[in-house]
């Protein structure tokens, strides 16, 4: 059964775009399901009384008296299912989430259940009842009279303004252009129909309109019902947000910390459009639209925008951002050389660009790669542009990957040039003979590194032979320039290298790759392997763990198939994966391959350069890239992503669908190791126009947050050829959890002007451990179903022994951190909120309930205690009671996690120090034991699944009882906020709660 969640379908095709249309629409009453604790659903009629003090329901079998709930024993109002009634088994599949909504009321906080049939109706009951509640405290005003509103006067002095002659009527005209203004991205032929339509309504057709008309046409289209919903859920008084209201909204919704009045004063000040807002601290709808989707309020986390992981690093721990032909504009074969494609892949923080030398027809080596010899670029030419733009978009260092294809004496012209053109940028200077790794970005700033072949220390002449590199052949082939038959047998092809081009070469040097055990014993950290798509996809599926290890050390760098005569592009995450740093993209080619490449370098600062996860730098760890679950003390994660609305969606390019009118869905894809990649897609918008309500929640688990890329995909269903509307791609890392807008780009990357995804982003687990609750209650594990991390036999006696005094560590470590999560959960369901809630919001909820009431029960927080206490004086309703059961388990479990974990670290990193101590000796005790062969292969990955788990083990811990900390400070933080905390002088800073536990080494 399709459900519509559309705004136009509201009765009469009326738009929720004030309190006022959700009580009109309340007081003439609809039908809804009310649901019984038995989980059976009656249809019954519900309205709201006159007098907006009652909410009735018939047909019922009680008195009219009974069949109703006042107004004013509200406490809460949830949205979704979020009562045990609705949880319960019977009624899971039977309606979405969106269609269901509790009444939370009386002095026993009885819950009415209710399930409507879309979303809309959802919205307009809820944010009415909200207001009611809200209002009945503060004004008896009813909606719609007295003064007119912040909103009204400010566009009515909009209109003013435009009014030049002051007649009090403005041409239709100037009025279409104010409104396009004030709301960039709307279409002018919507707003021509809106003023015809209304002028039609009102009698009065006609050039010019009137400002009332004016009013009721800015309201109707600018009004975005999905955030006035939003408003009015934290407003306290009417239909803006005070400065509190804001406060509250970005702490509790957006995650922002330390969020001060001055603050929230600065945004009133920055985005309200009122002036009576502005003087007054009051951020209006509009104002409430455009902060939402400024950059202050981007789903980019803005402290990725500039370097902010550790560049201290060796070279090989990092992802660098390549290049493959970037001169390239179109394919491989039939495309043309142009030098604005160094420019623009070095402007992208490109940071190695491969350069294919020939012979020129003038004496000259030159850059080509057409068969056309007219299109060859000059050798000298690329050089003075890559000197010129090497450093505008990032300052770490450049590798210039050379391909020789060209005769000795150019190469010396190629060799002269690059020392007289780069001079002192080039790096020249000999690897450290007694270093292990190779220097990081950190050090080698401003400089450029020459990839290429060296001569070897036994050649004395100025020129002589090097073994060949397998790229570029395909296109000599083709060039029909390939003099040099491969030698016999199938070795590899020799080629003559000079002296002068041989000493560009330092810290990456180019050499034939073997096999991985001849690596691990003879490979020198300076020297580097170039990997062929298909040859590296091998290795990634067959032996993944060695690959991963090989490049903790080495460099590697991975080209794309010559079979790619379309200049298409592999997947980088099939290679990154493996702890590849080198995946030549073709970047004039856009698509989903570079969408990645492109999404996946913007979280460093876009500086070309990204650490790789920890777990595969480390020297013992334990990996697998093909992994199909979560990985040992990598804590997994769940992502809770709501796609609510789409703004200003174009339509698909070169499409032929019928009129102007898109039919969009929304492909949310995590890209990531295997276990990761999942993709789940949004209903269809039938017929919504420009502004689709999607209002769907997915999920995703993401067992390698630091692997993980999320790409929103928008496409059409109602295409005739191209279904691709707009995307976005974005690391896990750099997400902003809370109500955000996804900037939407093109196929090619560049952004679309006004066109954005209104999305709600929600993180579990993101600090904590343990795998991810599916489904609140439901997914929670009780002590005897409990999954618990344990360390592997390696087949050798004293290293067994060390390893199993872990054995206890762990489970302790496993039950301290699963007895909170399940407790918090417990307590957060308790509360009405999802897992993906924080404890101020906890706090905040329950002492709603107590101020939403005159009888209500006295309910304390003593803040005088570490860990308050909630107390209750009197007698109290079976709801609060299991409230304040939980909310006991919650701080009793803390506190056992805080009190225990550094005794519990401790032996945890003592076990993994004890075993590290034998690493060295490692080779000599499997020598002595007689391992070879698979069982040597077998002890070794044992060996390492012990160390990760271990280390991670304890960072989970670590992570865990910083987490209780923080939520302590959170409950005295919101508890004296919202005033049911006493003694709070006591309030502890989250700097004095956290307890310093020691960094575990690397």
């Amino acid at each position: 059964k399709k459900k519509t969640v559309s705004f136009s379908s509201m009765p009469n095709d009326r738009k929720i775009n004030s309190t006022a249309a959700c009580i009109s629409l309340m007081l003439e009453g609809c039908e809804l399901k009310k649901v019984r604790s038995n989980s059976r659903m009656y249809s019954r009629f519900f309205v709201l009384d006159a007098d907006m003090r009652s909410v009735r329901w018939e047909p019922s079998k009680k008195d009219s008296e009974k069949a109703k709930i006042e107004i004013k024993s509200v406490k809460e109002v949830r949205v979704g299912k979020k009562t045990p009634v609705l949880r319960s088994n019977g009624l899971s599949d039977q309606f979405p989430d969106e269609c269901a909504f509790s009444i939370i009321y009386g002095d026993n906080y009885e819950s009415l259940d209710l399930v409507a049939s879309s979303a809309d109706v959802v919205s307009a009951w809820v944010m009415g009842l909200r207001y009611l509640v809200s209002y009945g405290k503060h004004s008896p005003e009813a909606p719609g009279t007295g003064h007119p509103s912040l909103r009204t006067s400010w566009i009515s002095s909009v209109f003013d303004l435009a009014d030049l002659e002051k007649s009090g009527r403005i041409p239709v005209s100037r009025a279409v252009q104010l409104i396009k203004a004030l709301n960039p991205g709307m279409k002018t032929s919507t707003i021509e129909l809106k003023f015809k339509e209304l002028q039609k309504a009102s009698e009065r057709p006609g050039t010019e309109v009137a400002c009332d008309l004016f009013v009721e046409a800015y309201c109707e289209l600018c009004t975005r019902p999905e955030i006035f919903f939003l408003l009015v859920q934290f407003s306290s008084n009417k239909e803006y947000l005070g400065v509190k209201d804001l406060l509250m909204f970005l702490e509790v919704e957006q995650g922002m910390e330390g969020v001060t009045e001055e603050k929230c004063l600065e945004i009133v000040s920055k985005y309200e459009p009122s002036k009576e807002g502005r003087e007054k601290g009051y951020l209006a709808i509009d104002g409430f639209t455009r902060y939402l989707l400024s950059a202050d309020c981007s789903i980019f986390d803005p402290q990725h925008r500039t370097v902010c992981q550790d560049m201290a690093q060796p070279l090989s721990h990092y992802y660098i951002s390549s290049a493959h032909s970037a001169c390239l504009l179109e394919d491989n074969f039939w495309g043309r050389s142009d030098i604005s494609g160094y420019i623009s892949a070095l402007g992208l923080g490109c940071r190695s660009i491969e350069l294919v030398l020939w012979d020129g027809p003038e004496g000259e080596p030159v850059v080509y790669t057409s068969p056309s010899a007219a299109s060859c670029v000059p050798f000298r030419a690329v050089v003075g542009l890559i000197d010129q733009h090497a450093f505008t978009a990032s300052a770490y260092p450049l590798i210039l990957c050379l391909v020789v294809r060209c005769s000795a004496p150019q190469q010396r012209l190629a060799a002269q040039c690059l020392r007289k053109t780069l001079g002192e940028k080039l790096y020249l200077e000999p690897p450290n003979p007694v270093a292990s790794y190779l220097p990081s970005p950190e050090e080698l700033k401003g400089r450029i590194l020459i990839k290429g072949k060296k001569l070897p220390p036994t050649c004395e002449d100025s020129e002589g032979e090097v073994s060949d590199e397998e790229e570029g052949w395909e296109l000599a082939r083709r060039l029909g320039q390939e003099d040099r038959e491969a030698p016999e047998g199938g070795g590899l092809r020799r080629v003559r290298l000079s002296r002068e081009l041989s000493e560009l070469v330092s810290l990456c040097q180019a050499v034939p790759f073997q096999d991985f055990e001849s690596s691990r014993r003879g490979q020198r950290y300076w020297e580097m392997c170039s990997f062929s798509e298909v040859e590296a996809g091998r290795f990634a599926n067959e032996c993944p763990a060695e690959l991963v290890s090989y490049n903790k050390r080495f460099l590697s760098r991975i080209y794309p198939s010559p079979m790619r005569i379309d200049a298409s592009n592999m997947n980088p995450q099939d290679f990154w994966k493996c702890g590849c740093q080198m995946v030549a993209m073709n970047y004039q080619t856009p698509g989903l391959m570079m969408d990645l490449n492109a999404g996946w370098f913007r979280q460093n600062g876009a500086c070309g350069y990204v650490l790789r996860p920890a777990i595969m730098r480390e020297e013992v760890s334990y990996f697998s890239a093909n992994a199909k679950d979560s990985l040992p003390g990598v804590p997994a994660q769940l992502l809770h992503l709501k796609v609510i609305s789409g703004q200003n969606l174009p339509k698909p390019k070169g499409s032929g669908a019928k009129g102007e009118v898109v039919e969009p869905y929304v492909c949310a894809e995590i890209h990531g190791i295997p276990a990761d990649c999942a993709e789940h897609r949004t209903k269809t918008a039938l017929q919504s126009g420009d502004n689709p309500i999607f209002d769907e929640s997915l999920e995703f688990q993401i067992n390698l947050p630091e692997l993980a890329v999320l790409r929103f995909v928008v496409l059409d269903d109602d295409y005739i050829g191209d279904e691709f509307i707009a995307q976005y791609t974005i690391p896990f890392e750099c997400l902003q959890p809370g109500y955000r807008h996804v900037p939407l780009q093109s196929l090619a990357g560049e952004p679309l002007p006004h066109a954005t995804l209104f999305v709600h982003v929600a993180i579990t687990d993101r600090r904590g451990g343990g795998k991810g609750h599916r489904r609140g209650l439901a997914g929670r594990r009780g002590r005897r179903v409990r999954e618990y991390t344990s360390t592997k036999a390696t087949g050798i006696k004293a290293i067994d022994e060390v390893f199993r005094t872990a054995t206890q560590p762990l489970r302790e470590a496993t039950d301290l951190r699963e007895n909170v999560q399940n407790a918090l959960v417990s307590f957060k369901e308790l509360c009405g909120l999802t897992p993906a809630a924080n404890m101020k919001q906890c706090i905040l909820t329950v002492s709603t309930w107590l101020l939403h009431s005159d009888s209500a029960p006295s309910v304390t927080l003593n803040l005088a205690e570490q860990y308050p206490p909630m107390e209750a004086q009197g007698p109290i309703p079976d709801l609060l009671r299991k409230v304040l059961t939980a909310y006991e388990t919650m701080i009793q479990t803390s506190r056992t996690l805080i009190e225990s974990a550094d005794a519990v670290y401790g032996k945890l990193i003592q076990a993994q120090q004890a075993g590290m101590d034998f690493h060295k000796e490692l080779h000599r005790i499997e020598t002595k034991e007689g391992l070879r062969g698979r069982k040597l292969q077998k002890a070794l990955e044992s060996f390492a699944w012990n160390i990760t788990v271990l280390k991670g083990q304890a960072d989970l811990l670590k992570h865990a009882k910083a987490e209780a900390l923080d939520n302590l400070w959170q409950i005295h933080n919101a508890g004296q906020s919202c005033g049911i905390g006493r003694n709070g002088s006591a309030s502890p800073e989250p700097s004095r709660l956290q307890a310093p536990l020691e960094p575990i080494p690397e």
